[in-house]
């Protein structure tokens, strides 16, 4: 097996579309710079609201095929080469939206047994060996059962790994400092009659704000700004990107974060870090 870079970091989401959002321009830099960065997937997001009509008619397996193919164009333009699918592709149903029969789908990711999951999980990180896992808060940063269950089976991997023989050092969970997501939403609202979006969001809308103090690290992603973008625009059936803004399928404008943020709720580490792998000995970045 060929000798993998010093520095590995692995990022466990629900859907395509989900790592360009929160960690485009984390992954693009750490990729760029040399480190191995592994992202899984849990699910093809076969439930998710297509926004062009010319796509509508795109749903259940279809739909997830062809997000799969999403997917793997939003990575190739971040510069990331191990991608992967949690026990393959459709292992794992997409869920829905919170609250809906689609929940009880015995084969949507809501419904798998935790320690199963997470123990397909730990075999990828016996394989790669990361020091560095990312994933959602308890929360899921908004409340999606695909979410909430990519934390679960995340932390969980986690512990199995550690028993089996690997302790990933540091684990982060996706965040936005409140301050920085109000700042960025008064801007859209003076810019948002300039925009292709018929309305804007609010802070409340993006998941993951927290109060400034949880902030731990931040990646300044500013030299990946365009990769980040082109990932997003690769993700076509799920979002409309018009730098420094996008828009899902509620057409509700946000901004696009080039700077990422981040809580370190596990491993060594302080607030004002610049670097995920901080602390670690591994030639940190600033």
């Amino acid at each position: 097996m060929t000798e993998l870079p010093s520095r590995r970091l692995l990022l466990v989401h629900a859907h395509p579309d989900d790592e360009s959002i929160n960690n485009g321009a984390t992954m693009a830099r750490y990729a760029a710079e040399g480190a191995h960065v592994t992202l899984v997937t849990c699910t093809l997001g076969e439930r998710g609201e297509v926004i062009p009509p010319g796509l509508r008619h795109l749903t259940g397996a279809a739909l997830g095929a062809h997000r799969r193919g999403e997917l793997a164009a939003a990575v190739s333009a971040l510069g990331v080469t191990d991608a992967r699918l949690l026990g393959g592709a459709g292992r794992y149903g997409d869920s829905g939206m919170m609250g809906l029969a689609d929940n009880d789908d015995p084969g949507c990711f809501w419904q798998a047994d935790v320690d199963e999951a997470a123990g397909t999980l730990a075999d990828v990180i016996l394989e790669v060996r990361p020091q560095v896992l990312v994933t959602y808060d308890d929360d899921g940063g908004y409340g999606h059962p695909d979410h909430i269950q990519a934390h679960r089976v995340a932390m969980r991997a986690v512990d199995l790994a550690a028993g089996r023989g690997h302790r990933v050092a540091k684990v982060y969970w996706n965040r936005v400092p409140r301050s920085v997501a109000e700042a960025a939403f008064a801007r859209l609202q003076d810019e948002l009659p300039a925009l292709p979006f018929d309305k804007g969001a609010t802070v409340d809308d993006v998941p993951g704000v927290v109060a400034d103090e949880r902030i731990t690290t931040t990646v300044d992603g500013g030299a990946y700004a365009a990769a980040k973008a082109a990932a997003m625009r690769a993700h076509a059936t799920q979002i409309e990107v018009a730098e420094p803004y996008f828009a899902l399928s509620n057409e509700l404008a946000q901004p696009l974060f080039t700077t990422e943020y981040y809580e370190l709720v596990q491993g060594p580490g302080e607030r004002g870090e610049t670097d995920l792998f901080a602390g670690l000995g591994l030639g940190e970045t600033s």
